[in-house]
């Protein structure tokens, strides 16, 4: 049985990259376990009109039923464990330090926070754990295990600066919401799955949601 994935969403802008994430990895069969921050709740309304109602969640509103593989963009590895079933989506309120993610003795595949915001991104770097989603990063950072840290902001001040840095130097992976166009950016969707895509690969998730630098098309 493969680890879950982690996955964290703040209040940062960049909804979409966190929904298009999480039905990717469901879809392609990979056990996920979600927590959302208030803030998190509030932008998922503005910028894609979802209401998620924290205390009373069920995190399959956020998948599609299914996504035709040609959608998806598999790699066949990928696609063989779609035809199998999809993954697991387990949520954990932001106030539920009792959930597997609040410690090291459960194991993970590694955890991503995005869109990570700016105070996420202070309390992980300072230590200051008051929810969950923060306590599940340091835990990661303990355990060295990955952290992907996907935050969007611009421009930045020097505070914020210094706390990517010191994410950084504690083992973080940093990963602004900064999009490619080299891959035939035809429309929004391809610039949504390049990021998804180089958080896949810091997983280590085999995927072809986008062309490779060198490759043909």
């Amino acid at each position: 049985m493969s680890l879950p994935v982690v996955v964290a969403i703040t209040g940062a802008s960049g909804a979409v990259y966190a929904r298009r994430l999480l039905n990717v990895l469901y879809h392609s069969g990979h056990d996920v376990q979600l927590s959302i921050s208030q803030s998190g709740q509030t932008v998922f309304q503005q910028e894609l009109g979802i209401r998620l109602e924290l205390d009373s969640f069920d995190p399959t509103t956020l998948v599609t039923d299914s996504i035709p593989a040609d959608d998806l963009r598999l790699t066949e590895t990928a696609r063989q464990n779609q035809a199998t079933k999809p993954g697991t989506l387990r949520y954990y309120h932001f106030g539920n330090f009792m959930s597997p993610m609040a410690s090291g003795s459960a194991r993970s595949a590694g955890m991503v926070v995005c869109p990570c915001s700016g105070g996420t991104l202070a309390g992980i770097v300072h230590g200051n754990c008051t929810n969950l989603i923060q306590r599940a990063a340091e835990v990661h950072l303990k355990e060295r295990r990955k952290l992907i840290l996907v935050p969007r902001e611009t421009p930045i001040s020097l505070g914020y600066i210094d706390n990517l840095r010191k994410a950084a130097e504690a083992g973080a992976v940093v990963m602004p919401a900064m999009p490619g166009w080299y891959h035939g950016v035809e429309s929004l969707d391809d610039l949504i799955d390049f990021m998804v895509a180089r958080i896949l690969d810091q997983l280590e998730i085999p995927h072809a949601l986008m062309q490779r630098w060198g490759e043909d098309a």
